[in-house]
């Protein structure tokens, strides 16, 4: 097999798995948003995370899933298509961890520290693959990982401003939350060099 033909397949499986990985998450957002507004009444918002609640838990794999409005979903879309399509450059196993990781940490982190109501959104996601590919790229210090990072920093470093309090109606608590889950998914999976 020559080298066209083989980056050919590579883009192929790498646009299928993306698809899968990206795209297949989006729609369920998309598609909850939708059967929330039109059938359930805006009711599955009540499924984010409730700060200090024991229900409030089952929030945390849900948040992402779950948006405000149209306006709160278009926000997110091309920014998790982003930067989650830079992190998968990498690999699906360590996309998948860094995911888990961040989801995991920083919701736990908004249920122990948020304020007192409901945080719905994917925007802890996008602020944890945000800190995940600057940190590899100080961490790793390889010519790849820099210039993601550079990419990054010039595409979305304005986010920095959204971990602090201030945007009537944001969570900057998952903002925070999430990008330092980020942070340390970046520091397990590079520092400690998960295979």
């Amino acid at each position: 097999m020559n080298v066209s033909a083989r980056l050919r397949q590579w883009l192929s499986n790498h646009v299928r798995v993306m698809l899968w990985l990206i795209g297949a998450p989006l729609a369920a957002m998309w598609c909850v948003l939708i059967f929330d507004r039109l059938l359930a009444g805006s009711r599955l918002q009540e499924f984010g995370i409730r700060p200090r609640h024991l229900a409030g838990l089952v929030g945390i794999p849900l948040a992402p899933f779950l948006h405000g409005d149209f306006s709160h979903l278009a926000a997110n879309t091309i920014p998790f298509a982003v930067l989650g399509s830079l992190m998968l450059l990498r690999s699906v196993r360590h996309f998948l961890t860094a995911t888990l990781i961040i989801v995991v940490l920083g919701g736990l982190g908004v249920w122990l520290f948020g304020s007192n109501s409901t945080h719905i959104g994917a925007s802890g996601l996008i602020f944890g693959y945000f800190g995940f590919l600057i940190l590899r790229g100080w961490f790793e210090r390889s010519v790849s990982s820099v210039v993601i990072a550079l990419i990054v920093i010039l595409l979305y470093g304005g986010l920095i401003s959204g971990v602090m309090p201030g945007e009537t109606g944001a969570s900057w608590e998952n903002h925070l939350c999430g990008f330092l889950a980020g942070c340390v998914a970046s520091q397990i999976i590079t520092v400690r060099k998960l295979p």
